[in-house]
């Protein structure tokens, strides 16, 4: 048996390594789970997790060509978000 990555089964990351794994501080990452702003995540055993892949998928999402290109703003939480959840 191989043990190329095609046979690794998937890797999940825990908050803090996902977040160095995308250069952002765990707090940053908490911060888009709470707005639904974030990549993917599971719950396992009490646990949030990440996978890879959704981490890059994520990631991609922001991928720009020019400083005009258009299409979606930074992967940053939206600005009304705090503001929409404080008057609930």
């Amino acid at each position: 048996m191989s043990n190329s990555p095609v046979n690794l089964p998937p890797r999940f990351l825990r908050t803090p390594e996902a977040a160095r794994f995308l250069g952002l501080s765990g707090r940053t990452l908490e911060k888009h789970r709470y707005f639904g702003t974030g990549p993917a995540y599971r719950r396992i055993g009490g646990r949030v997790v990440y996978s890879v892949d959704d981490l890059r998928t994520w990631a991609d999402l922001g991928t720009k060509y020019s400083t005009s290109d258009p299409g979606q703003d930074d992967l940053m939480p939206r600005r009304d978000s705090a503001l929409a959840h404080s008057r609930r």
